[in-house]
């Protein structure tokens, strides 16, 4: 039955690739999945942790990612073809998910991802901050990690901490505020910076991991995480963030 219920889902993300730039609405999603529009909702969040809605907004903005990066094509017209009408709607949300505008990210694919030196911030607030330190092991043995904390499960805008490692092995994110936070994973294989695992299938050349969510209280001196790396599946939430400007913006420390 599980199975059942992840091809039904795996269907409509299938469909979310193919026809971006048209206006689905959850009944048509429904309609692919063939569930009812209310059984689909909960199934679909149940089985990639994120709404229907939004995992498509997700899928709209990283194939913008991959047209900015390997194409010509204007801002205008990338909207247009990932399912905007207003380029300033998709602008708004491109840079709220990915961290950067569109242009600033069309300018980065020529930059190439250096080691950045230092680290980390305190909570600036007064407020009680805790550590929270782990392991992270990846089949990309020797693949620069980066770990971080998001409010949600999905690598998307700017971590509340986060760090990079050189290769897999320990790792510590210091001064974490209150909240509940979802602590993400990545390595990519060299050259894969901006990739995007296709629908059908896993990318062996994108590794992800995830723990959480975790609750940070005050009072609280450590919390244990362990990550294992695997490879991205097409039921995980595609990854959003700008890597390659958190790999030169010269902010977290490299460790290990």
């Amino acid at each position: 039955m599980e199975n059942a219920i992840e091809q039904a889902v795996l269907r409509v993300v299938k469909s979310m690739h193919e026809n971006l730039g048209e206006q689905l609405t959850i009944n048509d999603m429904a309609r692919t999945a063939m569930f009812s529009k209310f059984h689909f909702s909960r199934v679909f969040q149940r089985v990639t942790g994120l709404s229907p809605g939004r995992f498509l907004s997700a899928v709209r903005i990283q194939e913008a990612k991959r047209l900015l990066t390997t194409t010509s094509l204007t801002v205008t017209d990338i909207s247009h073809r990932v399912g905007y009408s207003s380029v300033g709607t998709f602008s708004s949300r491109f840079t709220a998910s990915v961290g950067l505008s569109p242009t600033k990210y069309r300018q980065l694919k020529s930059i190439t991802p250096q080691m950045p030196p230092d680290s980390g911030a305190g909570d600036g607030r007064g407020r009680p901050v805790t550590t929270i330190r782990g392991d992270i092991s990846s089949p990309l043995k020797d693949q620069p990690i980066f770990a971080g904390l998001f409010p949600d499960r999905i690598l998307e805008g700017k971590p509340v901490r986060y760090t990079i490692l050189r290769r897999p092995g320990p790792f510590v994110l210091e001064d974490v505020p209150q909240g509940e936070w979802h602590l993400m994973a990545q390595s990519v294989a060299p050259g894969r910076e901006d990739a995007v695992p296709h629908p059908a299938g896993g990318d062996e050349g994108l590794c992800i991991g995830r723990h959480g969510p975790i609750t940070v209280r005050p009072g609280a001196e450590l919390r244990l995480a362990h990550l294992r790396l695997r490879p991205i599946r097409p039921l995980d939430p595609p990854v959003l963030l700008a890597l390659r400007d958190l790999l030169s913006d010269g902010v977290p420390q490299l460790t290990h």
